[in-house]
């Protein structure tokens, strides 16, 4: 992971939020998503997407959930760029997803949970 971007994502950790290993590095398929559980068995438990890129050699996570098809279904989505942007096209409506901040690029008026990546030892571990 590139240096700036994981120090970047790591500042966003607040007081309330704990790290939880998801998965070894190797285990992440590059420029796909897979599909996880973030605090799983807790009334917190939440789907997130995780995607690692050849393009900056980063991890990133964000929601699963498609808030225009309202389906779990982002990790099945397309890697792209937007501009200057990584993003995620969902795989069902097309809709673009940054995956830094999560916004959406056809609907400013719409963007999906983004979470703090730190990689230690070989393992992704997310915050939230």
């Amino acid at each position: 992971m590139n240096d700036l971007t994981q120090k970047a994502q790591e500042e966003t950790v607040t007081a309330d939020q704990s790290w939880t290993r998801i998965c070894a590095v190797q285990d992440l398929p590059v420029d796909a998503g897979i599909a996880a559980l973030l605090h799983a068995d807790t009334p917190e438990e939440t789907q997130i997407a995780l995607f690692r890129t050849s393009v900056n050699d980063a991890v990133y996570a964000i929601s699963n959930f498609d808030p225009f098809s309202e389906a779990n279904v982002l990790a099945r989505g397309i890697l792209c760029s937007f501009g200057e942007q990584i993003a995620v096209a969902s795989p069902v409506l097309k809709e673009h997803f940054d995956l830094i901040t999560g916004q959406c690029f056809e609907d400013d008026s719409v963007s999906i949970a983004t979470f703090p990546v730190k990689l230690d030892d070989g393992n992704v571990f997310v915050a939230g």
